[in-house]
């Protein structure tokens, strides 16, 4: 008994405390003792010793193990004891146990014993344990079945939520009908928490029992009258689980779930947009319906005389789309406001519901809630990006005005920067397309090479789509021949292939090109390619085509299977053109074919060679004599269009997809109906008693309900009314506009596009309840005062109507944008004295100059923010470049000078620390020349972590930080495994402060930590910057005297290529070379990166090329005296 008490009183056993684990087993005796007393003092459990070693227990020497059961064991006593303190705590421990992932099942008996606990903290504990594991013991919780029902009449809403979650969970046939009674109760229950539960248990028993469903279906149609919006959603999701095919269910409800979705929880948001989508579309006539054949039918009407064109014009009144109904316009009105949600999923739902069922105008609302996810993970970009990307297939102008958004970071993942490069592609006009080449030609000098291939391939899809450009980009891929990267060439080499078949008009030069590169080349693909382009266009070079054949000839054994496919079509097609010179080889080809191991080979060799050289007696067959036609006849030219072309017919936001295939449960988007149905179906008269108290009231009750004179301060008003009303308040707030703000006229085009497309879309709404007024009743015009009193009125009673906000968003954001492109001082002065006239209007600028919370989420810039990062575009000159005649002739001192990239990145890495001395762990660092996202004073170190050893590392970070004065660090992303063998990377930022000084931090990795220290060189301290040479000049002059260094520079080769000595700067220094007028002087402009102090570079060259001078010129003196030294030591080694 001593020993129990004192087992019952030892400290509390947290897991990885190992150390008292190992002390108790220093006794032997005592431990012996304690298991005999322990298993004499409780009974056995059902399941002994089954899964109750932990993982980390497994790994340990037996007797381990054996304490481990022992530290179990006490958690059941804790459990057995009197004192809630300790039940408590005991449960604490356990529930951690569960939630870290260990095995606790072993204590379900303990554990379930407690459930009639008196203490609530201990009864909520024993009930999330239940949940996890009483699926597993379903044999013991039906032990406690009773417990769990009169748990459900308990007076705490919270326990008897967990009893009917906990009776859900046991899957057990037998306690079907209890679970019906319990959830039948509980939908009657008067906590909404608890109507929720019951929602959620109804697909549980549904599962369960099919047969249930009946009855489980008169239980969701009460669900779904609940006004509750906490129960709303998951009442609908209970809907969507069992009786999606219930649409009746629906109708009395569907104006109710309109108006309460602003105030669900989220996840209930995206449930209830997704079932109203479907709704939608078996309810309503496609609003976009019969706008191409208007269109198609315009000319037809306008060679009709004079006299006919009123007859025509009713005709064309007729054909229109009907009117949106207004169920259907109450739903996208009520969704609009969404778009401003911090949760993804939510605006990904809305923009897939205006994507299937809103007007094409309208469509575009979205493209700036979407823009504005790609701010956040990765994760959420590949999935939104994804959608945009199918979008953009089919609407380009939607996404041109924030074409900068997609350009790639270098900080991107290669499944984001595809995706990216997707839409870039997808935006290709003849407008935006030379933004879009300069941006590519920036890409390809990329260190990640599957980027720079799709980047190489979405320059040939918009040289391909684009006619203006495709000489442009034919040049350009012409040029990358000459990259020293293979990859790089062979991607070229296909794309060129391609564009050449679409057009060989004057390219015989490019085809001799690349016939010449043949012997270098060795990826399979390009050589193909190149082989294909010799035989399809052999007689434009007849002399070469041949002696290429002979080459491949001696490597037909060691080519690819691809490569010998194509060697044999070129014997094949020169044997046919040439017949004298090619005759043997050709027989030589095909002989090498018929042995070889591929049998797709020998066949094609087979097939060919019966065609080309008939056996004898077979002379006189037809194919033969026809097959210069066969093998010769003209191809149609590759057409390139976007992968994410055919996803139209999956749902948008769905996983089928995200993955583009047909994903199991998914079920196709039902399409429009060709007549709508029976709008009265959604009337019911929902009593005021049951309204929430944040609701929104419905269009239909302001509408059916006549209009009375003591209704003038109410929401109450008749469709004409609001349609006077709505114009009358657009009127007020252009008025509003322009008293208020002065500069609202100086918005940039595209926003005032995009508000236009609003205002167009307000006025549709307008129009079409006006012509519903007409129709309903004659004389409804009221005067403009009554209208303006009535809309103050109604406005100050805090109800605004959402036609009037969407008016109020537009004029907002382009007040919003004036203000954010204006730079003088005068439009500062006017906007100062706007926001003081403002409080002065009163309720007259309620509707204009008044901002929404939408308006101010949603209000993007179409270009980025203005930060000191370099731009991800190209300096000078390339590839992709327009020429200079499209350039500005002057520009003002100091105006060329922009940030740019860097035109050499370092592959070498600095080891940091050993694998040896750390027991496994090796890291590395290198500069990336890139901009760190954290900061643009910080200079991008990229580490990588390689573990040499055989055990997994763990809890990779960065500790304690030993920074002089002055400077910072930025940590990277911590590491949570690092396997065996594997290779992972972080991205530190430093701000060095403009020294050398080394950054000094702690590396804490698998508990153990580690010295490290960065030094960068001078080189890496500094920021490209391009320029002109006027600029160059101008700002050398002002860095003259102490502030500038010179010394001789002496080269040990004669003559060396100015481009060895530029290449030589590019790879010390992170700077960029200025244009400069003179053969003999090379200029190089940067900055540094910390204090953005300017370092001009200028190498004069000598006559001999031998002695040369270089010149550093900056105010920070120790930068100038270091990277001349780092200079004078590097071009000495030419």
């Amino acid at each position: 008994m001593t020993i129990m008490c004192a087992a019952t009183s030892r400290p509390v056993i947290m897991e990885g405390a190992w150390r008292f684990i190992k002390r108790q087993e220093q006794d032997a005796s005592v431990a012996a003792s304690f298991a005999s007393s322990s298993s004499s003092s409780f009974a056995p459990a059902p399941y002994p010793d089954v899964g109750s070693v932990a993982d980390e227990d497994a790994a340990m020497p037996l007797p381990v193990s054996d304490l481990a059961t022992s530290r179990h064991e006490d958690l059941k006593q804790m459990l057995d004891s009197n004192k809630d303190g300790l039940k408590l705590e005991a449960m604490k421990r356990i529930i951690g146990m569960v939630a870290k992932g260990r095995d606790a099942s072993e204590l379900f008996p303990a554990v379930v014993k407690n459930v009639v606990s008196a203490n609530l903290e201990v009864k909520k504990l024993v009930y999330v344990y239940l949940v996890r594991y009483a699926e597993e013991q379903q044999d013991l919780a039906l032990l406690s079945i009773s417990t769990f029902q009169r748990a459900l009449k308990d007076p705490n809403q919270l326990i008897r939520a967990c009893a009917l979650r906990v009776l859900s969970s046991i899957r057990v046939p037998v306690i079907v009908p209890i679970m019906m009674l319990s959830i039948k109760d509980a939908v009657s229950d008067m906590s909404p928490y608890v109507r929720k539960t019951a929602a959620h248990a109804i697909p549980k028993l549904y599962n369960l029992d099919p047969e249930q469903k009946e009855e489980l279906i008169q239980v969701i149609e009460k669900l779904l009258s609940d006004e509750t919006t906490l129960v709303v959603g998951s009442a609908v999701m209970a809907f969507e689980e069992v009786c999606p095919e219930r649409i009746d269910l629906i109708h009395k409800n569907y104006r109710k779930l309109c108006n309460l979705l602003v105030d669900v929880e989220e996840w209930g948001q995206v449930i209830i947009i997704n079932m109203l989508t479907r709704y939608a579309r078996t309810q309503f006539v496609d609003p976009n319906a019969g706008i191409e054949v208007e269109d198609k039918e315009q000319p037809f009407y306008e060679d009709e005389d004079e006299e006919e064109d009123g007859e025509a014009e009713a005709e064309k009144l007729q054909q229109r789309p009907k009117m949106m109904d207004h169920d259907h316009r109450l739903l996208l009105r009520n969704a609009k406001p969404l778009l401003q949600s911090r949760n993804a999923a939510v605006v990904l739902a809305v923009a897939q519901l205006y994507q299937h069922i809103a007007p094409r105008p309208e469509v575009s609302l979205v493209a700036r809630a979407l823009v504005r996810l790609l701010r956040s993970h990765r994760e959420v970009q590949a999935v939104v990006l994804t959608n945009i990307a199918s979008m953009s297939t089919r609407r380009k102008d939607m996404f041109e005005p924030y074409l900068k958004s997609f350009f790639v970071r270098s900080s991107d993942p290669t499944h984001i920067k595809s995706l990216k490069l997707e839409v870039l592609t997808n935006l290709a006009t003849d407008t935006n397309i030379a933004v879009i080449l300069r941006e590519f030609q920036t890409y390809i000098g990329s260190s990640d090479k599957e980027f720079v291939a799709a980047t190489i391939q979405a320059i040939g899809r918009c040289a391909s789509n684009i006619r203006e450009v495709t000489d442009t980009c034919l040049s350009g891929l012409v040029t990358l021949l000459s990259n020293r990267d293979e990859s790089v060439v062979g991607e070229s080499v296909v794309v060129i292939r391609k564009l050449l078949q679409s057009e060989t008009v004057g390219h015989k030069d490019i085809i001799r090109h690349m016939a010449r590169l043949v012997d270098k080349i060795k990826i399979p693909m390009a050589r193909a390619s190149i082989l294909w382009l010799l035989g399809e266009y052999c007689d434009k070079v007849p002399k070469i085509a041949p002696d290429v054949l002979r080459k491949m000839a001696k490597t037909f054994t060691a080519e690819d299977d691809i490569v010998k496919l194509q060697i044999l079509t070129l014997a094949t097609k020169l044997y046919l053109t040439n017949p004298k010179q090619t005759r043997l080889l050709c027989q030589y080809v095909y002989n090498l074919a018929k042995y070889d191991t591929n049998y797709d080979i020998r066949d094609r060799a087979r097939l060919t060679r019966a065609l080309v050289f008939p056996p004898q007696g077979h002379e006189d067959n037809k194919l033969a004599k026809h097959a210069k036609k066969i093998f010769l006849a003209t191809k149609p030219p590759p057409v390139q269009q976007s992968s994410f072309k055919d996803r139209d017919q999956f749902q948008l936001s769905t996983l089928s997809h995200l993955i583009n295939a047909r994903a199991t449960g998914y079920q196709d988007l039902p399409d429009f109906p060709i007549e709508a149905a029976d709008p009265n179906v959604r009337c019911v008269e929902v009593p005021a008693i049951f309204a929430p108290e944040n609701h929104h009231r419905p269009a239909y009750q302001s509408r059916s309900k006549p209009k009375k004179p003591e209704s003038f301060y109410s929401d109450e008003s008749s469709p004409g009314d609001e349609s006077d009303e709505e114009s009358e308040s657009d009127s007020e707030s252009d008025s509003s506009d322009s008293s208020s703000s002065g500069s609202s006229d100086e918005d940039d085009e595209d926003e005032s596009d995009s508000d236009d497309e609003e205002d167009d879309d307000d006025e549709d709404e307008e129009e079409e309840e006006q012509q519903q007024a007409k129709g309903r009743k004659k004389g409804g015009s009221t005067s403009v005062k009554k209208h303006t009193g009535k809309r103050e009125a109604t406005r100050a009673s805090g109800t605004e109507d959402s036609d009037t906000s969407s008016t109020s968003s537009s004029d907002s954001s382009s007040e919003d944008d004036s203000e954010s492109s204006s730079n003088t001082s005068e439009e500062e002065t006017t906007k100062k004295k706007s926001k003081a006239e403002a409080p002065k209007g009163g309720n007259r600028q309620v509707g204009g100059s008044k901002r929404s919370n939408l308006d101010l989420l949603l209000d993007l810039e179409d270009s980025p923010p203005a930060m000191d990062t370099p731009l991800l575009t190209p300096s000078l000159g390339g590839l992709l470049t327009p020429s200079p005649s499209s350039q500005p002739p002057s520009l003002p001192p100091g105006a060329s000078i922009q940030p740019a990239s860097a035109k050499f990145i370092p592959v070498a890495k600095q080891e940091l620390l050993n694998r040896i001395s750390s027991g496994g762990l090796a890291v590395a660092c290198r500069f990336t020349r890139s901009p760190h996202l954290y900061s643009p004073r910080m200079t991008s170190v990229e580490l990588s972590f390689t573990n040499s050893g055989a055990e997994e590392i763990k809890d990779i970070s960065v500790g304690a930080k030993k920074l002089a004065p002055g400077m910072a660090l930025h940590e990277f992303a911590g590491i949570t495994v690092l396997a065996p063998g594997a290779t992972l990377c972080g991205t530190l930022g430093i701000d060095f402060n403009d020294t050398t000084q080394p950054a000094a931090f702690d590396l804490v990795a698998g508990g153990r930590t580690f010295n490290l220290s960065i030094t960068a060189p001078v080189g890496e301290l500094l920021m490209p910057l391009a320029m002109s040479e006027t600029d160059f000049n101008l700002n050398q002059i002002k860095l003259r005297g102490m502030n500038e260094l010179s010394g001789p520079v002496s080269v040990s080769t004669n003559q060396p290529a100015t481009t060895t000595i530029v290449d030589k700067i590019y790879e010390i220094a992170n700077l960029l070379q200025v244009q400069s007028s003179s053969s003999t002087s090379l200029k190089f402009g940067g900055q540094t990166a910390s204090g953005k102090a300017l370092v001009l570079v200028s190498v004069l060259l000598s006559e001999s090329g031998q002695e040369s001078s270089v010149t550093v010129n900056c105010e920070k003196l120790v930068i100038s005296s270091m990277l001349l030294k780092e200079i004078q030591s590097a071009v000495k080694k030419i």
